[in-house]
C-alpha cells in the first residue's frame, strides 16, 4: 500500500476530528472557537480523549458555551458537569482553570479568540504563545487547538504536532508537515492530523487493515 492509499485509509477509518466528537461544529466564530479552546484545556491533562470529549459535551449541554457563560457559572456546577463525564482527579483544578481562562479571554480579547488570531498576525509561534497564556494550556494543549483550528484558520496549515508526526512515521508516512500535507486535500488536513493520532491510539492501523 502506497502512502496516498495509507492516507486515504486513515481518513476513511479514523478521520473524525476531536471537535466533531465533542459536538463542536467548528467555524470562525467566537462560540465554536471558544468551545475548541475548552476542549484543548480538557485534553491537557493525563486523561483519555474520549473522557475529555464527553466532559466537553457535558459542559456545553449545561450552557457553558461562551467565555461569559463560563465565567458567570458556579465553580460547583463546572465540577458537577465534569463529574458526569467521569472526568475525575482533575475535575476541581480544571473547573478552576476554566473559570480563570474565561475571565482572561473576556479581559484580554473581549471573549473573542479571533482577536488573539489578529494579534498573532499569521505567525503560528506567536499564536501558540498567546494560547499558552490561558490557564492549563501548555505546549500540548496549544498543539491540540492548532491541529483542529487549521480547519478554519488557513494560516496554520499544515499543522501536524509531534504526536501526529510520530504516528505518521510509524505508518511509513512522511514525518514532515509538508510531506504529510501533500497526501491529502487542504480541507482534510485537520481530519488527517486527528486520524493519525486516533490510529496511534487504536489497536489497528491503516497498514494493518491492508
Amino acid at each position: 500500500m502506497g502512502t496516498a492509499e495509507v492516507a486515504a485509509a486513515l481518513l476513511r477509518d479514523h478521520g473524525r476530528t476531536y471537535a466533531d466528537e465533542a459536538g463542536i461544529r467548528l467555524r470562525d466564530k467566537p462560540s465554536p472557537l471558544y468551545r475548541l479552546l475548552v476542549l484543548a484545556v480538557l485534553c491537557s491533562t493525563r486523561i483519555r480523549a474520549d473522557i475529555a470529549t464527553a466532559a466537553a459535551r457535558e459542559l456545553f449541554s449545561a450552557g457553558l458555551r461562551t467565555p461569559r457563560a463560563m465565567a458567570d457559572s458556579a465553580w460547583q456546577d463546572r465540577v458537577d458537569a465534569l463529574g458526569r463525564a467521569h472526568y475525575v482527579r482533575y475535575d476541581e483544578s480544571t473547573a478552576t482553570a476554566l473559570g480563570e481562562g474565561a475571565r482572561l479571554l473576556l479581559d484580554r480579547w473581549r471573549g473573542d479568540l479571533r482577536r488573539l488570531r489578529e494579534e498573532a498576525g499569521g505567525d503560528t509561534g506567536a499564536l501558540r504563545a498567546r494560547l499558552m497564556d490561558v490557564p492549563r494550556i501548555g505546549p500540548v494543549g496549544a498543539d491540540i487547538f492548532c491541529r483542529e483550528a487549521q480547519a478554519v484558520w488557513p494560516e496554520l496549515r499544515p499543522f501536524f504536532d509531534e504526536r501526529s508526526r510520530a504516528a505518521a512515521a510509524e505508518l511509513g508516512l512522511p514525518r514532515s508537515a509538508e510531506g504529510l500535507a501533500a497526501l491529502v486535500a487542504a480541507e482534510d488536513l485537520a481530519r488527517f492530523a486527528a486520524a493519525l493520532v486516533r490510529a496511534s491510539l487504536s489497536k489497528g492501523s491503516a497498514r494493518g487493515s491492508g
